[in-house]
């Protein structure tokens, strides 16, 4: 059985961009315990406010849209998220830094697990896969002590 998990990472060797930072998802597919790059997935139309990268968004002085409201919804709101929901529908679980509360809501409609982690993205996709096998061959998720 064979999935599809999205990574939230610059660099491809750590997870550390929180989901809303995104510009591009790094898609594994996973075979067993096997995973292995697939594609990049890239959020298009992505505009920040008053010039405004997205990592500065509601951090900056600048940032004074008024859609930076703390609600959940960031200076993209809700449509945004969404969006970005939509690119990794196909996806079994999302691995980021940080899933804010909207996020999390949209995902879990389109039954997408979610790891908030901070870790190199080998041990994530390691301990993921390592978890879903189990799962899917109704294994115990205890660890036997001898």
């Amino acid at each position: 059985m064979s999935y599809k998990i999205a990574v939230g990472s610059l660099d491809g060797t750590n997870v550390d961009l929180k989901f809303g930072e995104v510009e591009s998802f790094r898609i594994y597919e996973v075979n067993g315990t096997e995973s292995t790059f697939l594609e990049f997935r890239s959020i298009t139309g992505k505009e920040s406010p008053a010039g405004a990268s997205s990592a500065e968004c509601g951090l900056a002085a600048g940032c004074d849209s008024g859609s930076c409201s703390g609600n959940g919804g960031g200076c993209g709101g809700p449509s945004e998220v969404v969006d970005r929901v939509s690119k990794i529908s196909d996806c079994r679980c999302l691995v980021c830094k940080k899933v804010g509360f909207q996020a999390q809501k949209q995902l879990e409609r389109k039954a997408i697990a979610v790891f908030d982690v901070d870790c190199e993205v080998a041990e994530a996709l390691s301990k993921i896969t390592v978890y879903y096998d189990k799962l899917d061959h109704n294994q115990s998720l205890r660890s036997r002590k001898n």
